[in-house]
This record gives C-alpha cells, sequence and structure tokens, in this order.
C-alpha cells in the first residue's frame, strides 16, 4: 500500500474515535468545597484529561496525579478538544466560570497556588486531515499549527506564573493496535509507520514545551511505543505479538475497540510518567 494511503488509514481511525463526547460530570477531586489553602494541580486540554472512555467517563490521569500528589484538582479539559479550542472555545468543569481554558488557567496560576500544570492537547487536530484530498500536506500543515497554540499557551501561562512547573503531554502510540485490528486489512504496515510518525510528532511538540521551561512527559514511551517490533511476547487474547503492541493493546481501546482512549491501566502509566516529568 502506498505510503499516503497508509497516513489517510492512520487518520480515518483517528477521526473516527474524535467525536466530541458529552462534558465530563465534576468529580470530587474539581470540588472548590476543599480548604482555599491547598495547592493546584491545574489540567488543560482534551479528553486525556477528563477521563472520558467508550462505557462512560472514569478516573483519568489528572485525577490520580491529583490524588497522589494531594493537590486540589482543578481541571478545565474538555472531550474533543484541540489546541486552537484552548484559547477560543468555553472551558469545561465546575471551575471554568464561562471563560476559555486559557483564559481560566491563567486566572488560575495567576493566584500563586498552582503547584503543577499539565497540557495534554494536538490529538484531535489531525482528524479532519482524514477527509483531505492531500493528507500529508494537511497532516504537516497541522502539526506546525498545533506547535503555534501550543507555544501561544505556554507564553500567557509562564507571563501569568515565570515559575509555575507546567508538564505537556503526548499520547500512546495506539495505532500499534492496528497490528491486531481485524478493522485494518494492512495492520502490520500501518502499525510500523505509527513508529516514525510518533517519533516525529513528539520531537517537534517536545522541542515547543522546553522553549518555554516545561517539563515533557513522553505518553508514547511509557505506554510502549517507540518498540522494535520484532521483540515479541506471548498475549492471552492475540498470542505471539511484538511487546509494544501488547502493552498498547492493555493501556489503550484501540485493539480491539478502535478507540483511541487510554484504559483505567492506561491512565494509571500516563499518571506515573507526568509524575515522574514533574520531579
Amino acid at each position: 500500500m502506498p505510503r499516503f494511503a497508509l497516513v489517510v488509514a492512520l487518520l480515518a481511525a483517528l477521526a473516527a474515535c474524535s467525536s466530541t463526547p458529552p462534558p465530563p460530570a465534576p468529580t470530587p477531586t474539581q470540588s472548590s468545597a476543599q480548604t482555599s489553602e491547598q495547592q493546584v494541580y491545574l489540567s488543560i486540554g482534551d479528553s486525556y484529561a477528563t477521563g472520558f472512555a467508550p462505557g462512560g467517563t472514569g478516573e483519568s490521569f489528572a485525577q490520580i496525579v491529583a490524588k497522589q500528589s494531594g493537590l486540589k484538582l482543578v481541571n478545565l479539559a474538555c472531550n474533543g478538544a484541540t489546541s486552537i479550542d484552548l484559547a477560543s472555545k468555553p472551558a469545561c468543569g465546575p471551575d471554568a466560570g464561562g471563560k476559555t481554558q486559557l483564559d481560566a488557567a491563567v486566572d488560575v496560576v495567576k493566584g500563586g497556588k498552582v503547584g503543577l500544570v499539565t497540557v495534554v492537547i494536538g490529538g484531535n487536530d489531525l482528524a479532519p486531515c482524514a477527509l483531505s484530498q492531500e493528507p500529508l500536506a494537511c497532516a504537516t500543515r497541522t502539526v506546525a499549527d498545533i506547535q503555534t497554540n501550543v507555544a501561544g499557551t505556554l507564553s500567557e501561562l509562564r507571563e501569568a506564573a515565570p515559575d509555575v512547573k507546567i508538564v505537556g503531554l503526548t499520547y500512546p502510540d495506539v495505532f500499534l493496535g492496528a497490528w491486531v485490528n481485524p478493522s485494518f486489512p494492512n495492520g502490520k504496515n500501518l502499525a510500523q509507520l505509527s513508529v516514525a510518525m510518533f517519533q516525529d510528532f513528539n520531537t517537534k511538540i517536545a522541542a515547543q514545551y522546553g522553549r518555554f521551561g516545561a517539563k515533557f512527559a513522553d505518553v508514547t514511551s511509557a505506554t510502549g511505543g517507540y518498540g522494535v517490533l520484532t521483540e515479541l511476547t506471548q498475549d492471552p487474547k492475540y498470542g505471539q505479538i511484538p511487546a509494544s503492541v501488547a502493552k498498547v493493546c492493555a493501556l489503550t481501546y484501540f485493539c480491539d475497540r478502535t478507540d483511541v482512549h487510554p484504559t483505567p491501566a492506561g491512565h494509571q502509566a500516563i499518571a506515573e510518567a507526568v509524575t515522574a516529568a514533574s520531579r
């Protein structure tokens, strides 16, 4: 299959799983009833931060990090958010106050009690490229736009709070799951292609976070990405498959449901990556 067709298939799978679900319900960790003296963990981004999953909203990595670190979670993330939405669409959750994620986040960090900020964004930006007549060109432009939008967000956060600890996140390489997902006739080729795609995307996004003194949690690596696909393991469901594929199957819903969101174990792995990066 030509390279451009493989990319189209990857993007089409992403588009199929990126429709905007209902806003997340408030959770106990988001309650404004917690003591005002408690330090805050500010979360902005998309459905990875809200905890959306095929069966509904569950505990997200942000909630896990908040509980483990003893911080009050202010979660402004919205399901389906793109990088440009951070500064242009209303935030979600009980602390949004009708403002955009970025404006609400700036207000929070100006309060001076923020111990951690995480940003997970960009996964939904690429979905429209699946319908483009030139998907590769579309993807190239979109990654550049994500970099610009992330830089704009970080610039405002840094201006409001120069020393606040910020951790940017990437995503699992869910397309490794195409190796075993019957929806993809050329799944092994797609999985192989995805390794280089994620390496390129993560290198560019990590560089943007680094420009603003932010840490980078390489969730792709933490969830099995970049692995050599010749290193095999015995999976109880799929038999002998690459170890990296088995790991992403356990940590996301992509292998059996073609859904890009993390499982509970996946959110735990992401939380551990955030905690490690924030040290």
